[in-house]
């Protein structure tokens, strides 16, 4: 089923191309400072979140900026690729009716859409690693492997989003709600460490919780995490992804009934 999929998204490589490009003039179009948003954006939050709670955490958290900003980078890419694959479909509809495109390609889009942003983030979280002094190791020319863990999972979660949008719009509502609840289950602006027993069981089925720490430790910490973190990490993404696209490929057919 991967293989066969994969061969259609070359197929349509040029499709993807120009909806990625689409997008990405959409987003910027009537702004002064077009693109570069996708660096200030962060920068800004992390200044706003740092000045809230680099007190708290001081003592657990070294450098908390630069830890908030690495987590927060991460997730806010897999935030923003679900939520627009999420609206795919129904913001494709007039497409979809006229001429025949393989459905998933749409949420597909969306994520590669918010993978093209998050990379452009990425300078942010470059030059802030130069602002404090903060060594940039060999280990974080890997941040592509938790990255493209990310971005596969948020196709798979994506697809699930988008076909679950057509039939029940209440998703499109609910899942606004999930993303910020899922935000601060996640350590982003908290450390670890300080999750009584019962919560750090709850994190070990937490995708994003893995994710965000092999981020970290390549990028900060100068450390390959083992095997055993990869595999989970491949266990999440294309498991996610695999099931993505057999439940958006069951429901497909009825999209055309309810756009």
């Amino acid at each position: 089923m991967l293989e066969a999929n994969f061969q259609t998204l070359k197929r349509y490589r040029y499709l993807l191309s120009n909806l990625i490009v689409k997008d990405i003039k959409l987003k910027y179009r009537r702004s002064i400072l077009g693109i570069l948003w996708s660096v200030l954006n962060p920068l800004l939050m992390m200044i706003v979140i740092s000045a809230v709670f680099s007190n708290i955490f001081k003592f657990q958290v070294e450098n908390f900026p630069l830890y908030y900003l690495t987590g927060s980078t991460l997730f806010n890419f897999m935030s923003e690729s679900t939520n627009l694959a999420m609206m795919s479909i129904l913001n494709s509809r007039e497409l979809i009716k006229k001429i025949y495109i393989p459905k998933y390609i749409f949420p597909i889009e969306k994520c590669l859409f918010g993978f093209v942003n998050f990379l452009f983030s990425l300078i942010a979280v470059v030059v802030m690693f130069i602002v404090f002094g903060y060594p940039l190791h060999l280990t974080s020319l890997l941040f592509f492997i938790p990255a493209i863990y990310t971005l596969i999972f948020s196709m798979g979660l994506g697809m699930v989003l988008s076909a679950l949008g057509v039939f029940f719009r209440d998703v499109i509502h609910l899942y606004s709600v999930v993303v910020v609840a899922w935000n601060y289950f996640t350590p982003i602006v908290y450390p670890y460490e300080i999750l009584g027993e019962k919560m750090k069981m709850f994190m070990q089925i937490n995708p994003m919780y893995y994710f965000v720490s092999y981020f970290r430790d390549v990028t900060m910490y100068n450390t390959v995490p083992g095997v055993k973190i990869d595999l989970i990490c491949i266990a999440f993404s294309v498991g996610t992804l695999i099931f993505g696209l057999w439940f958006f490929k069951k429901t497909q057919d009825r999209f055309i009934l309810y756009v």
